[in-house]
């Protein structure tokens, strides 16, 4: 049996998952769960809960399904403590997602941040959109059923 495919996902996809539960980001997040490995570390969650925490979010999301998203992310997650520190991007602000997939060896990071998706590919992690995720997945799953 192969290893489980490890994905990284930008905060701008979790929040889009989160509030937006059927929309693409959010079935890309689900999809990934479970079908792979989803990585976090301490520094995309404290992000994550930063920006969840901003007061345009409180039209979309209640302060209990953010905690109810938070807890059952870091449940599900693969905890990654970041080891080597690096200098990537154009915002150093995402310099944390590259930490985070290299430590954790990670085959993708999903993101829809352009300064992101420039950076393709990284250390041998593709960099990809929700969209190029969701197709990836369909076509690896149609592949296994006609095996």
């Amino acid at each position: 049996m192969n290893d489980p495919k490890r994905y990284v996902f930008d905060t701008n996809v979790l929040i889009s998952a989160l509030i937006f539960e059927h929309s693409r980001p959010g079935r890309a997040f689900r999809r990934a769960l479970n079908t792979g490995q989803v990585l976090l570390s301490l520094q995309v969650l404290e992000e994550l809960n930063d920006v969840l925490c901003r007061e345009k979010f409180e039209r979309y999301v209640s302060e209990k399904e953010r905690e109810e998203f938070l807890d059952s992310f870091v449940e599900r997650a693969k905890f990654i403590t970041s080891t080597e520190r690096l200098q990537v991007c154009r915002d150093p602000k995402d310099d944390k997602f590259f930490e985070l997939a290299v430590s954790g060896k990670a085959h993708y990071i999903i993101s829809g941040d352009n300064d992101l998706l420039a950076l393709h590919p990284f250390r041998g992690i593709e960099i990809i959109t929700v969209d190029d995720f969701l197709t990836q997945i369909e076509m690896r799953e149609s592949t296994e059923a006609e095996e």
